[in-house]
């Protein structure tokens, strides 16, 4: 019986045996398979004119949801709570449709995450009262007994700075969102109408951002953090009307 333990390779690992004795050969050859990787997989973007499929019902965040979004990312919650369902079916069946790329299509940046240390917010809106968000961010184990999350008692007291809030819906507008001249300029007064209910700029304010919720979110005198992002919560997941969707079978 023939021993081939220390027979030399032959034909493609002999050869292969060159790039392992080669650092230079071996750097040139990883770099022309990562060159025609990313070419392969650029390249087909530049003749697509949209890589995102276009949902009715998606709009630009109010400038008071906006504001919420602003104090939902500088909490850190994302950091805990994922903005996106995966397609897969205990995910579905426990959040409700996956999560489309048009949703987070005016995102900077998208919320999508990669960890779960509670549950999914992609389609939180709607799903409880304002009452029981203002229970749970002031006093988390009030309603949720085995939460680890800490308290945020301090966005009752901050209120929000509508003249930032107008200057931050000017910068997204800078970087792409779909925002007109006219929105910037009435960005502040928006923030104030709706966190109240009995604000004459109703009908104005549901023509900028249909299904815009309008109302004193808090409870409380004032344009609070906590009305911003409880406004921006209560919207997640409720913009698509996913009963008459179908998906582009194209895309």
């Amino acid at each position: 019986m023939s021993d081939t333990t220390n027979s030399p390779a032959k034909g493609f690992l002999a050869k292969h045996a060159l790039l392992e004795k080669s650092p230079t050969l071996l750097l040139v050859s990883s770099l022309l398979v990562v060159t025609v990787g990313g070419i392969v997989e650029i390249a087909p973007l530049f003749y697509l004119e949209n890589t995102i499929e276009e949902v009715d019902g998606m709009r630009p965040y109010s400038p008071l949801e906006l504001a919420g979004r602003e104090v939902y990312i500088r909490e850190g919650c994302y950091v805990c709570h994922s903005q996106m369902i995966r397609p897969m079916r205990d995910e579905v069946e426990r959040y409700g449709h996956y999560s489309l790329a048009a949703e987070s299509m005016y995102d900077h940046p998208f919320q999508w995450g990669s960890k779960r240390t509670g549950p999914d917010l992609a389609r939180v809106g709607g799903k409880y009262s304002d009452a029981w968000h203002v229970d749970h961010l002031l006093n988390p184990q009030s309603v949720v007994p085995e939460s680890i999350m800490p308290g945020y008692s301090h966005l009752m007291n901050n209120m929000v700075n509508a003249e930032y809030t107008a200057d931050l819906v000017s910068t997204h507008r800078f970087v792409g969102v779909p925002y007109t001249e006219a929105m910037v300029e009435v960005a502040a007064a928006d923030v104030l109408a709706q966190a109240d209910p009995d604000t004459e700029a109703y009908d104005d304010l549901l023509e900028r951002y249909p299904g815009a919720q309008i109302r004193n979110f808090d409870g409380a005198p004032g344009v609070s953090e906590m009305d911003a992002l409880i406004a921006y919560m209560q919207m997640l997941g409720t913009l698509v009307d996913f009963s008459t969707f179908t998906p582009d079978a194209s895309r």
